[in-house]
């Protein structure tokens, strides 16, 4: 079972920016999708963004808010996956959760909330206007 530990967030103005990481350990990290959440107080847990363990056959996917603004990536060979993050607004505040599903199929991005098999402890962000 792979194990999530995030890193990055913190206090930030608005339209500044940051980059959170997160470092997967214990498991096959090459054969999981990956993804990014944020939940806000009060609110329910919503995919930021997720990209596929295969990027040669995949597309990274992208909530309509973030789009053009946040760039999900990973780095196999260091089993880590980063979200950076852009152009920030107070609306991005949240913590943030990574995630990841074991999947056979390379391209995927489907990383629905029951489905995610390891959750990180979370950052939080929080963006001042």
């Amino acid at each position: 079972q792979v194990q999530l530990v995030e890193s990055g967030g913190g206090l930030v103005q608005f339209g500044d920016s940051l980059r959170l990481s997160c470092v997967a350990s214990g498991g096959t990290f090459s054969r999981y999708v990956m993804g990014w959440f944020r939940q806000a107080p009060g609110k329910e847990r919503e995919l930021v963004a997720a990209i596929p363990w295969s990027r040669s056959i995949g597309r990274t996917y992208y909530a309509d808010s973030v789009k053009g603004r946040f760039a999900i990536s990973r780095d196999n060979a260091k089993n880590t996956v980063f979200l950076q993050m852009n152009s920030l607004k107070p609306e991005d505040t949240a913590v943030y959760y990574c995630a990841a599903r074991y999947t056979s199929v390379g391209f995927s991005v489907e990383i629905p909330v029951g489905s995610v098999d390891a959750w990180g402890q979370g950052t939080q962000v929080t963006v001042s206007s």
